[in-house]
Parts: structure tokens; C-alpha cells; sequence
């Protein structure tokens, strides 16, 4: 019997994933974050950066090598095409370092694991996990937000959104939906109740996660 279960967050960027992904946090979910794997396989001297730089060019990379992320994204998100190469490269070598820090939990003793995954559905990371909860948002709510995050233009932020997919792509393959444009307290008290479901629905189902 299987005493662990892996729930999948996604959503488009912008739309409130950190808040959700901290109040499963608080539940005791042990948090697997896809960007943090992403800055890992991206390190400098990695295969990843190597392909990228190939694909994208050397002016990608700042002078020690390391991986400028603006300059990727500038390239990566300017059309779809381009869009579809960088995921290309970087969704394998995400997902199997993603699933190799999911089992190093589960074998040290984790039972309950959240990945937190932008791109959970394009990399096919989904088929790990028992159930996915997506959070959307407005566009205008998440143009503001990730200005004032990442400091960056209008522009380049509604280049970047208009690249990603529209909230029914995300809504229609998930188990649970959260509205990201809400307040906050309301966002957090949406994520308890999911987190509430599922562990009514484990105990009914005589399981430990």
C-alpha cells in the first residue's frame, strides 16, 4: 500500500502560486519547488547551459559563465517556436532531478510532498503526482504583480504572460482550482480546504501521507 502522496501545484506566472505552496507548507507538506530544480540543472558548466547557449547563443551567458536569466527569457518568450525549444531542453532534465529529490524525501521518511511546478502539465510531470491543484489569476492582477516582483517593464512582463497558456489550459486538468486574485486571506483559506479534503479523503481511505 502506498503511504505517501505527491500533490502537484501549477498555475500561470503571477497568480499566487507561493502563497498556496506555503500554506501546504504550514500542514507539514514537505515543498519541492520546480524553479529551484530549474536553477540547480542550470548551474554553470552544466549540460543544460550548454544546450541553451547552443540554442540561444553565448550572449545568454555573463562572462563567468553563469546563465543570464533575463537575456534567456528576452529570447525564449520573443515567440512560441522559441518558447517550445527552451522547454525542450530544460522540462527532461527537470523532471528526472525533480524525481529523484521526491524519492530522496519519500526514502528519508516524507509522506507528504507538494511539487511546485509552473510548467507541470508541458513537462509531463503530472503523471507523478496523485492529484494537482492550479491557481489563476486575472491577467491585470498578475501584470502587477510580477512588475513590482521582478522590477521589470510592462512590455516584457506582457510578452512573458502572452507566451503561457490561458487559464483553461490549467482549470480543466485539475482536481482543485484556486483563485489567486482573491485576497489573500482568501487565497490561504481556499488552499486549507483543499489540504482539509485531502487528508478527510486519506483517512477514509484507511491511508497515512
Amino acid at each position: 500500500m502506498r503511504r505517501f502522496q505527491i500533490v502537484g501545484l501549477t498555475g500561470p506566472t503571477g497568480a499566487g502560486k507561493s502563497t498556496v505552496s506555503k500554506c501546504f507548507e504550514r500542514f507539514g507538506f514537505k515543498v519541492v519547488n520546480a524553479d529551484e530544480i530549474a536553477r540547480s540543472v542550470m548551474e554553470p558548466g552544466s549540460v543544460c547551459v550548454a544546450q541553451l547557449a547552443l540554442a540561444f547563443g553565448r550572449s545568454i551567458l555573463d562572462p563567468d559563465g553563469n546563465l543570464n536569466r533575463r537575456r534567456l527569457a528576452e529570447k525564449a518568450f520573443a515567440a512560441p517556436n522559441a518558447t517550445q525549444l527552451l522547454n525542450d531542453i530544460t522540462h527532461p532534465q527537470i523532471f528526472l532531478r525533480t524525481l529523484k529529490v521526491c524519492h530522496e524525501y519519500i526514502d528519508a521518511g516524507e509522506r507528504r510532498i507538494l511539487f511546485d511546478a509552473p510548467v507541470l502539465f508541458e513537462s509531463s510531470s503530472d503523471i507523478m503526482c496523485d492529484c494537482v491543484v492550479s491557481v489563476v489569476a486575472p491577467k491585470e492582477v498578475r501584470i502587477e504583480r510580477l512588475m513590482k516582483r521582478d522590477g521589470l517593464p510592462r512590455e516584457s512582463i506582457e510578452k512573458r504572460i502572452s507566451a503561457q497558456h490561458p487559464d483553461e489550459f490549467y482549470t480543466k486538468r485539475s482536481d482543485f482550482v484556486i483563485d489567486g486574485g482573491a485576497a489573500l486571506a482568501d487565497v490561504d483559506s481556499q488552499a486549507k480546504k483543499i489540504i482539509e479534503a485531502l487528508l478527510q479523503t486519506e483517512i477514509e481511505q484507511g491511508k497515512l501521507i
